[in-house]
């Protein structure tokens, strides 16, 4: 009914908006709710359930943008929507035959729409959506929702749609695309910490667990994402789906189709079904009757329902399938006859041929060896591949698998359990990462089957979307770039157009963060078994110091996510909370607590006095995560998320508050700490280098660091000056304070002004610009004083007048190496069959290349690469000639089939050419290194033959690989995390 309010709004602002109406107002507009009327939306109840569910979500949604609530029927004699399945619709046939609707396009479609406005009549224009099938109806409807802004996580992100009056949508009435996946999906995996629970206390309590009120809410929102396909929650402390039997007649209601997992067979929980003292091992070697018996009963159990059969067997939960020792060949026999049994099962008990019911066949862990040693699928199952658990596909179809009746599908995760360690509590995993990989599989025919882990749903909405999103249009994301453009989108609607572009900016940093290191990783420690905590890897030492570097860079994140959080609307603030908030204040400050975890042992073990300010910090950050998931759990939404996040799954060490390290003062009030050094200066004696900094080299132009230091509980004020103009310090006094213990102070050079070196063709040789004679360095010095206390520093300026670097566009040394970001190339070559493309916010350095298409044929021979191979070329300069380490950084993909490598080959100047492969076998510590930290490294030995200019030539052997970036490393390279930033010439850049 109209409101009463609106009902009495003045006269001419009546007239005012009903203009705008007319004005705005076009052929394929249809208003929805006007001062006049609100429609009908109007469906048969002779059609499946699902058409009514989404119709009465419809129905809500125009309720809560207009204000208006629709009718359910047409009486009011008012504008309507008319929606049905083709061939269920009793009302959609009378429609189309009345009208003379050419629904032909839909006969043979798959979850495919299409809409017809009838406009004979004025004063009651119609819309009628015509479904191919039942979901395609629904999504026809819920098309509506999202043409209005509705968002697919209005209610499991509370999100408010913005109001709008009157409300009317714009309508195209061609037919609707099919998906690009045929079956889209989410499996719902370790919900013990959250979304369980949640049900258990909070949303479902008369169930005691996840039942028909959860899973009702669970397929609601699959609908809203246009998804058609679960794998049910299965861990142990969850009553398993097919145990609470109204489960799986509310996915058929919602027009869900339920699968199962690898570790599910024919639809059973072994984890929570399996009764060994009824049934004996669950074992098909020595107990096939029982086991054959269980599966037979399932599939009785779920003949009149919608579902996919997933086939062979593992052991309970996650582990291997039980047999006795044996060969593979035996193995391979035996999992053969399980498959066997299945399908007879499935004909026998379904009355058609096994190979008209949908199944899928996943080769996860140790299957896919029995697989890779020949184990035989029949052709009308679905190969689903699988990532290594950390977002990296392991295998796809190759050319002949590609040609299977049953197509081929993938199972990706973005929350996993297990080793080298969990990653459970936030969504970590780089979008662009997961586009590259899920639409490399679309691009090798994985196109019938995609399901993603997303652990709890909660915090993985965005990914969740996209992820869906891609597997319902993957034309709108033939680029890179469109993902954050769909996440931008994402933002925009849901926390509001003016937000979107920070937020964008925003998050694009966060999983650059991430990337590099998952905040569940931040404890440098392994589970199964669980370790405690270990050292880290990032250097506090060199290259501006890495732990700082990362942790002013959450600091920094998480002031701008608060900045914003308070300004966002109340409507707004609890979806702000949840989609934006959390994850960046959460994950910053996870991070904050182990970096200031390393700063505090750092400092103690220098005698410093900022260890017990840094302990501090960490007990901040810990005391946060907890405050802020506390109001999560307790406050949020009026309570409404009790017990879904958890700030410690499993109880993990990286979770818990370290302990602080007390250090044991010097006596000096002052510690002067120098960049490139492990102890203060003023604690070291006769020691006649380390009062200087490391060279600062001006085509690379960083800027060195000191700290100082307070090592008492009195105030110190400090002053810092030098004996040269050109000399440029980011601070030159201070007053240290107990509560601001530490300032860094930056030295640089004003570049316009440094004297120049000696002129020169060729600099002299030697690792280490320390070494270079005096004649090419430009040298000052830095008075620093505390109290009675002075100290002077050096400070050294390579800065020669190399002429042939003044228009140099390439990398040069500093400090005995060459660090490349490669997707900063001088030159490319390619064709149509392929060539090295940019791939924007993944990376280390914010960006790599990969050679694309990923189906381009592998370039095996020297002689072919260098005539057929897309290849990049790198032009570097360095002061230092002989023996050099040529390390490659990659994104640890995979090979994508069998026969296929991780290959790529490179040659430096006129040298060979020499191949390296980053492939790796299994769970081996290679890999857990790599996935730990998202990068493998190739690397050989070069000869760099004399002093100058030289080029690196990367060239494509396999497809698919990601280049992040390339260290030459002349002997300078120190132990850091990742490589020094680049070495581009700065000097020719400004």
């Amino acid at each position: 009914m109209m409101n009463q309010r609106v009902r009495r709004a003045g006269v001419a602002l009546l007239t005012g908006l009903m203009a705008m109406v007319s004005a705005t107002a076009c052929a394929k507009s249809f208003v929805l709710a006007s001062f006049d009327n609100v429609v009908g939306v109007v469906v048969s109840p002779d059609d499946a359930k699902v058409v009514s569910k989404a119709a009465d979500m419809l129905r809500s949604d125009i309720a809560a943008v207009s204000g208006n609530t629709p009718y359910a029927d047409d009486s009011h004699g008012g504008p309507a929507i008319y929606a049905g399945t083709l061939s269920q619709s009793p009302l959609i046939k009378q429609l189309t035959e009345q009208y003379q609707l050419d629904v032909s396009g839909l006969r043979e479609g798959w979850e495919q729409y299409q809409y017809f406005v009838i406009d004979d009549n004025k004063a009651k224009p119609r819309l009628v959506i015509v479904g191919s099938d039942r979901r395609g109806t629904a999504y026809g409807l819920l098309a509506i929702s999202r043409k209005m802004g509705v968002s697919p996580w209005e209610w499991w992100a509370d999100v408010t749609p913005e109001k709008q009056f009157p409300l009317q949508v714009d309508i195209n009435d061609t037919l609707s695309s099919a998906p690009s996946v045929k079956y889209r999906g989410i499996f719902i995996n370790d919900e013990d910490w959250g979304l369980q629970i949640w049900a258990a206390k909070n949303y479902e309590p008369e169930v005691g667990d996840m039942g028909p009120k959860t899973y009702a809410r669970v397929f609601e929102l699959l609908l809203r994402l246009r998804a058609n396909l679960l794998w049910p929650a299965m861990h142990k402390s969850t009553i398993p789906f097919y145990q609470i039997p109204e489960n799986k007649q509310v996915a058929d209601d919602y027009g869900i189709v339920i699968g199962t997992s690898h570790a599910e067979p024919m639809l059973s929980n072994i984890n929570g079904e399996w009764d060994k003292d009824k049934m004996g091992q669950y074992r098909f070697d020595t107990n096939a009757g029982a086991v054959t018996d269980f599966f037979r009963n399932r599939v009785k159990e779920t003949a009149s329902f919608e579902n996919i059969y997933t086939v062979a067997m593992r052991g309970e939960h996650d582990s291997p399938m039980i047999v006795k020792d044996s060969g593979m060949d035996e193995q391979v026999e035996l999992l053969e006859n399980v498959i066997n049994t299945q399908r007879q099962l499935l004909t026998d008990n379904l009355g058609k041929p096994a190979s008209t019911v949908p199944q899928v066949f996943v080769p996860y862990k140790e299957v896919l060896t029995y697989y890779q040693n020949g184990l035989e699928v029949p052709d009308d199952i679905t190969l689903m591949w699988t990532d290594d658990n950390y977002g990296y596909l392991r295998q796809l179809s190759n050319p002949q698998e590609q040609q299977r009746a049953g197509g081929a599908g993938i199972y990706y995760h973005t929350s996993y359990w297990g080793r080298p360690h969990d990653y459970l509590w936030l969504n970590s995993t780089n979008p662009v990462l997961m586009w590259e990989e899920i639409t490399k599989a679309w691009e090798q025919g994985a196109r019938e089957q995609w399901v993603l882990n997303v652990g709890d749903i909660k915090p993985h909405e965005y990914n969740t979307e996209l992820f869906m999103d891609i597997a319902w249009n993957r034309k709108k994301f033939s680029e890179d770039e469109a993902v954050f453009r769909a996440i931008s989108d994402y933002f925009a609607r849901d926390l509001g157009e003016k937000n979107a572009a920070q937020l964008n900016d925003i998050f694009r940093t966060y999983y650059q963060l991430v990337f590099k290191r998952r905040p569940e990783f931040m404890a440098w420690n392994h589970v199964e078994p669980v370790t405690l905590p270990g050292e880290t890897t990032l250097t506090q030492t060199h290259y501006g110091d890495e732990v700082s570097r990362w942790a002013d860079a959450w600091e920094d994140l998480i002031s701008q996510i608060k900045a914003l959080h308070a300004n966002v609307p109340e409507a707004q603030k609890d979806a702000f909370f949840e989609l934006a908030y959390y994850p960046v204040v959460a994950a910053g400050n996870m991070n904050l607590k182990w970096l200031y975890y390393y700063k505090n042992r750092y400092a103690a073990a220098q005698g410093r006095g900022d260890a017990k300010w840094y302990a501090k910090k960490m007990r901040q950050a810990y005391a946060e995560i907890i405050r802020t998931t506390d109001y999560f759990n307790n406050e949020l939404a009026s309570g409404k998320w009790q017990h879904v996040m958890s700030a410690s799954p499993r109880e993990l060490p990286v979770f818990q508050l370290p302990p602080a390290t007390a250090a044991n003062l010097r006596d000096e009030a002052v510690s002067l700490v120098v960049e490139g050094f492990d102890v203060p200066l003023n604690h070291i004696i006769n020691n006649s280098h380390a009062d200087s900094l490391p060279v600062i080299n001006a085509f690379t132009r960083k800027p060195r660091f000191i700290d100082i230091v307070l090592n008492s509980d009195k105030q110190q004020s400090w002053s810092l000056s030098s004996d040269e103009g050109w000399i440029k310090l980011s601070a030159s006094s201070g007053t240290l304070t107990p509560e601001n213990p530490v300032q860094r102070v930056w030295v640089s050079a004003d570049w316009d002004a440094v004297p120049k070196g000696i002129d020169s063709k060729e600099p002299p040789l030697g690792h280490d610009f320390q070494l270079i004679p005096p004649s090419f360095k430009v040298t000052a010095s830095l008075e620093f004083t505390a109290g009675k206390a002075s100290h002077q520093i050096g400070v050294s300026v390579f800065n020669p007048d190399l002429h042939v670097l003044s228009d140099f566009d390439g990398f040069v040394e500093d400090l005995g190496y060459v660090s490349i970001a490669a997707e900063r190339f001088q030159r490319s070559s390619g064709s149509d069959a392929a060539t090295w493309k940019v791939l924007s916010g993944v990376g280390y350095s914010g960006g790599v290349i990969q050679p694309l298409p990923v189906t381009a044929e592998s370039v095996e021979a020297a002689d072919d690469l260098v005539s057929q191979s897309p290849s990049v070329e790198y032009d570097f300069y360095t002061f230092n000639r002989g023996s050099a380490s040529l390390q490659l950084a990659l994104v640890p993909t995979h090979a994508q089939y069998k026969g296929r490598g991780s290959r790529i080959a490179v040659r430096v100047d006129n040298g060979p050419v020499e191949f390296l492969d980053f492939a790796t076998q299994g769970r081996s510590e290679t890999w857990k290194n790599n996935v730990l930290m998202n990068r493998a490294i190739a690397e050989t030995q070069t000869e760099i033959t004399s002093s100058g200019k030289h080029t690196l030539k990367v060239w494509m052997v396999d497809s698919g690989v990601m280049l992040d970036e390339i260290l030459i490393d002349l002997g300078g390279r120190k132990q850091s995390y990742g490589f020094p930033a680049s070495t581009y010439n700065e000097a020719l850049s400004r």
